[in-house]
């Protein structure tokens, strides 16, 4: 039974793999950075990509976002009040999404060319394990963490931060009553991810915010 069970695995993962080649290869001829963001439950993470989103919008950009979770349409309904276009993925119990949701999604969003996109955030559903396997075709997976969670998370789920392109600290601003050790964090993630691009902000201060709009405006240039 555990042999089956691993090659079904496998075989799941191989046709994902497959799936995701090809949507990449999609966003890249359209010139469309793709990002994949995941977190826990409680991150901070719909705020901090409506920051990002609004901070965009304002200056200039094309984005537009996929909104994963098991049931609702909340975190879609807020981001949606940036004023860029925003689509719901729900899962229907999925801990994850995986390329063939994404592809699906995107075939029918009425209005939506990727060419004409300078960005697509995808907001994976709040897990810190499956997502971490399936490839969904972006360029950059970002890890995201709150003070909130404590500094041994990275130790704690190596596999999405060794996987990860960048990191993200969260609610910084809580870093303080939260007893949040910021040098043992850094520490942790570098252990798992060295040399890893990590970036402290805070959603209500706007903090860090500068230098991660920054960092994507570098990384959507044409190489």
């Amino acid at each position: 039974m555990t042999t089956r069970i691993v090659e079904l695995r496998r075989g799941i993962l191989k046709k994902n793999d497959e799936l995701a080649a090809g949507l990449r290869q999609r966003f890249t001829s359209a010139g469309v950075l793709v990002l994949n963001l995941v977190s826990s439950p409680g991150t901070g993470k719909t705020a901090f990509l409506e920051l990002t989103l609004r901070a965009l919008r304002e200056r200039g950009a094309h984005a537009a976002a996929l909104v994963g979770d098991l049931e609702t349409d909340n975190d879609a309904r807020r981001l949606a009040a940036s004023g860029v276009p925003v689509r719901q993925i729900n899962t229907h119990g999925i801990c994850h999404l995986d390329a063939e949701m994404v592809a699906k999604h995107l075939e029918d969003w009425e209005g939506i060319s990727l060419a004409g996109l300078n960005y697509l955030f995808i907001e994976n559903v709040g897990n810190l394990v499956c997502p971490s396997s399936y490839d969904l075709g972006e360029r950059i997976r970002v890890a995201l963490l709150s003070v909130t969670e404590g500094e041994d998370k990275p130790l704690k789920y190596p596999g999405l931060f060794n996987s990860s392109d960048a990191a993200v600290i969260t609610k910084v601003d809580l870093a303080v009553p939260c007893g949040f050790d910021r040098e043992l964090a850094l520490k942790n993630i570098n252990e798992i991810r060295p040399g890893i691009r990590i970036f402290e902000t805070s959603a209500r201060t706007g903090a860090g915010m500068d230098d991660w709009l920054a960092y994507l405006a570098e990384q959507a240039r044409p190489s």
